[in-house]
This record gives structure tokens, C-alpha cells and sequence, in this order.
């Protein structure tokens, strides 16, 4: 891809609404807090195909300092694939070992927004609190599918606008988070309580064999509490 490729507006619209559409599908937004979820991720991807299809305006502002010291900054489509460039990958840009880790980043985001709805929908229809699945291992894991996804683009074509953005989107879903949280405890007390005591909220434990289910959890819990209870000498 010798060729500029800039300037292509219709390119930047189609592929905004292509993964706008295609993460709606999988994470199905129905209150105001999904689409403010919804919108913090479109806007970042706004901006990324504005600078790889539109205006490479992180290509201009680094090549005037840059450029002597990395020959492979230039305004080409290739140009813009920037940690290529910065460890001086030659041969095609979307076979580097950061391209190929946004693949597995991306795909991993995908699926992960459609594993928890598949979960949160079955709860919700019980009206029960969703534990299991992605939700055994992190409270937000639809949170986490969208910065998955946003961190597998910073990896294949990072900006300047989209590396700004980002810990401002980490921010935003925190704060949803929290606001989710707040709504839950409220409804489902107790049970919620335990939950949040044994689940992080966005970055999973390191644990040994296969993770306890919540029933196992729960009991492993009581039973603890009774073996630290204080005995007693009483007649058997």
C-alpha cells in the first residue's frame, strides 16, 4: 500500500457504523448507561477512522519531529501503522506481531460483550443476580469487551486523539460501573454483598485450577466462618 489512502470520507463513515453496529449487536444497549457506554466507544472509533481514513494528522505532527529518525513515518496508509514503524518492521504491516496481537485484543472484546449478554439476559429473566460465565471471573465484563476492543486498536493504529482519549474512556466506564454497582446492591442486598467480596470488579484473579462457582464460593464462605467460630465444651 504505497498509495496515501487519505481522504476517504465514506470509508471513515461506513467503517464508524460497521463496528458501531456490530458491538450493538453483541452488547443489545437498552438503558441510558449502555448507550453512554456505547457512545464513549463510538466517539473513540470516530477518531481512529478519521485519522486512518480521513486526516492523519499524528503522522503530520510526528513526521516534522520524527522523520529523519524514522524513515518509515510518511503520510501512505502504511505509515500510520506507528509501532511498525517504530521498531522498523519492513514487511506488511498487518502481519507484525502488534497487528496480529490487535486481531486476538479486538476478537477477545467481541466476544466477550456477547458471552455476558448471553449471561446478564438469562439473568435478567430469573430476576436473579448474574454470577456465572464472564461474570464468575470480573463484575463488568462487557466493560472490560470494550477496552479490549479499544486497546487492539491503539495496538494496530494508535493516534495521537485515540491514546488521549483512552484512560479518559477507562475513567467513564469506571464511573458507570460504580453507578451500575450502586443500582444492584440496592436490589439484590446480601446476595450482592458476597458476590462483590469474592469478584473484581474489571481485572480477574490469577487462580490455580478452575474458578469456584458461586455456589462453591458461598460454601467454602460458611463453612470458614464456622471453623473460626469459638468453641464451646458442651455434652455430646
Amino acid at each position: 500500500m504505497d498509495d496515501a489512502a487519505y481522504g476517504l470520507w465514506p470509508l471513515v463513515i461506513l467503517n464508524t457504523a460497521l463496528f458501531v453496529v456490530f458491538a450493538a449487536s453483541f452488547f443489545h444497549p437498552q438503558s441510558r448507561r449502555d448507550w453512554r457506554a456505547m457512545g464513549a466507544y463510538s466517539a473513540f472509533l470516530v477518531a481512529l477512522f478519521t485519522e486512518m481514513y480521513g486526516i492523519p494528522l499524528t503522522i503530520y505532527l510526528l513526521g516534522s519531529w520524527l522523520g529523519s529518525t524514522f524513515p518509515l513515518l510518511k503520510d501512505t496508509h502504511a505509515g500510520g501503522h506507528l509501532w511498525n514503524d517504530l521498531i522498523g518492521w519492513t514487511g506488511d504491516p498487518h502481519l507484525s506481531p502488534f497487528h496480529l496481537a490487535s486481531y486476538i485484543a479486538i476478537g477477545a472484546g467481541f466476544w466477550l460483550l456477547a458471552a455476558a449478554w448471553r449471561v446478564l439476559h438469562a439473568a435478567a429473566q430469573q430476576r436473579s443476580l448474574a454470577t456465572t460465565g464472564p461474570y464468575a471471573r470480573v463484575r463488568h465484563p462487557q466493560y472490560d469487551g470494550f477496552l479490549l476492543i479499544m486497546i487492539g486498536f491503539l495496538l494496530q493504529w494508535p493516534t495521537i486523539p485515540t491514546l488521549a482519549m483512552f484512560p479518559i474512556l477507562v475513567y467513564v466506564y469506571i464511573r458507570l460501573a460504580r453507578s451500575e454497582e450502586r443500582e444492584v446492591a440496592a436490589e439484590f442486598s446480601d446476595a450482592w454483598t458476597a458476590y462483590a467480596a469474592r469478584t473484581p470488579a474489571f481485572w480477574p484473579r490469577m487462580r490455580h485450577g478452575r474458578p469456584q462457582s458461586p455456589r462453591e464460593a458461598d460454601r467454602n464462605r460458611i463453612t470458614s466462618d464456622r471453623s473460626n467460630r469459638p468453641h464451646t465444651t458442651g455434652r455430646i
